[in-house]
């Protein structure tokens, strides 16, 4: 699955990779270009993309999915 999201703040992204630690799959944090691919399980490497631009949020968990719908702005594709 892949979701666009648009994160406006740290706290967003800290409950993100937190939640990407609990999950059992891989949690890739992908520019909308692709250029750079991070994993979401990475405190650093988080901080690789511009979070002034919308992200792609990849993942095979749903859960991980139903757990994050409220942290950030969730974009049409």
């Amino acid at each position: 699955m892949v979701v666009k999201k648009k994160f406006s703040t740290i706290a967003e992204l800290q409950r993100l990779q937190f939640l990407a630690t609990k999950c059992p799959e891989d949690v890739g944090l992908h520019s909308l270009n692709d250029e750079i691919v991070v994993d979401a399980k990475s405190y650093i490497g988080i901080y690789a993309l511009n979070f002034e631009e919308p992200i792609l949020v990849v993942s095979e968990s749903k859960e991980f999915f139903d757990k994050i719908k409220d942290i950030g702005e969730t974009l049409p594709m």
